[in-house]
């Protein structure tokens, strides 16, 4: 455990000294009344502005995830999450980030959106990280930001805990760790250790094993300090009432959750199998998502034969060399897809 660490000390100066947009429902937290403040029209069924800290729904994940509401921000995706890393802890043209490669390709765009040089370690032939690697990079102060997507995308592993757990202690900036497809995983998580790391934020998704990708909700946990950032810069009512209440119906329907991701785990597995039996398949790498990363003769003439058949996947052929990347779907979407292939001679 880091013994003295301030999030605020790497916070841009300008926005510790910004005024955050008040909105309407700031000033008043109850739920009945005469609203007459916030120009809404006053018929209909959506015509109130939703509530812009998301107490309810925060109130429901804490419970469902074991952290407390203090530790908890709602973004809209968990990529307004990473946009809103770099506008609070890098300053544009100045700071930097460092990510690796392969990985999800939001860090290097929203870094580039923020004027943010982003750098890029290669992972090994196992798609882990050495530390010997990154050890360099740690002491290095205009680097702000590391982000480590676990299980990786598109690769599909876990990265191993206790390199994580070193980078994060040694690093004098903010660790973020992707868990958009932890719940796939038998990994625990890293939210339960935010207290012990005071500079991890650990992003989280209701878009993957949820299957609320339409809703459009993130989780990140963090520093209760580095929530207050967030809040303070993030829109006023940057989650509806509509996704709101979609995503605590689905909280309050847990057990469906729980059902669905394990069919989706059984059929990675039997996904796993039967592609190894396919001659244009060279090898299936280990998977702790719901996708799986896969090498191939030809990748970019099977991608396009299996487009002419109505079947998409994802051509990483130009991040990992020959391979695509398949999501598991249905048993029936995944059996037409294994009878395609089976087809196709390559």
């Amino acid at each position: 455990m880091k013994e003295i660490f301030d999030p605020g000390k790497l916070v841009r100066a300008n926005i510790k000294a910004m005024k955050p947009y008040s909105s309407a429902r700031d000033e008043f937290h109850g739920s009945a009344g005469v609203f007459l403040d916030a120009n809404e029209n006053p018929y209909g069924r959506l015509n109130r502005y939703p509530d812009p800290y998301q107490w309810k729904l925060k109130e429901q994940i804490s419970k469902l995830k074991g952290v407390p509401v203090e530790n908890i921000f709602l973004g809209n995706g968990s990529d307004e999450i990473i946009d809103l890393s770099f506008r609070i802890f890098c300053n544009p043209g100045n700071d930097k980030a460092l990510t690796f490669s392969p990985t999800y390709g939001m860090y290097e765009v929203s870094a580039e959106a923020n004027d943010i040089k982003i750098i890029k370690i290669p992972l090994n032939d196992q798609f882990q990280i050495r530390f010997n690697d990154i050890k360099p990079y740690l002491s290095d102060t205009s680097i702000k930001l590391i982000f480590i997507c676990s299980p990786n995308n598109p690769t599909g592993n876990c990265i191993k805990r206790d390199v994580i757990e070193r980078i994060i202690n040694d690093f004098a900036g903010i660790v973020v760790i992707d868990e958009a497809y932890n719940d796939f995983s038998d990994e625990p998580s890293f939210r339960n250790q935010i207290s012990e790391f005071p500079n991890l934020i650990v992003m989280q998704t209701f878009s993957k094993a949820f299957g609320m990708a339409s809703v459009r909700v993130g989780m990140a946990f963090a520093n209760k300090e580095i929530v207050r950032y967030y809040n303070k810069l993030k829109p006023p009512y940057n989650i509806s009432s509509i996704n709101q209440a979609a995503v605590s119906k689905n909280i309050e329907n847990g057990d469906r959750y729980k059902t669905q991701v394990e069919r989706i785990k059984s059929e990675r597995k039997r996904i796993n199998e039967e592609l190894l039996k396919i001659p244009a398949v060279l090898k299936v790498f280990p998977s702790d998502s719901n996708f799986l990363l896969v090498r191939v003769n030809d990748p970019d003439t099977l991608y396009n034969m299996l487009v002419e058949r109505s079947i998409i996947v994802r051509n990483r052929n130009s991040i990992v060399n020959g391979c695509l990347r398949i999501t598991i779907g249905s048993k029936r979407e995944n059996t037409k897809l294994l009878n395609a292939l089976k087809k196709i001679n390559l």
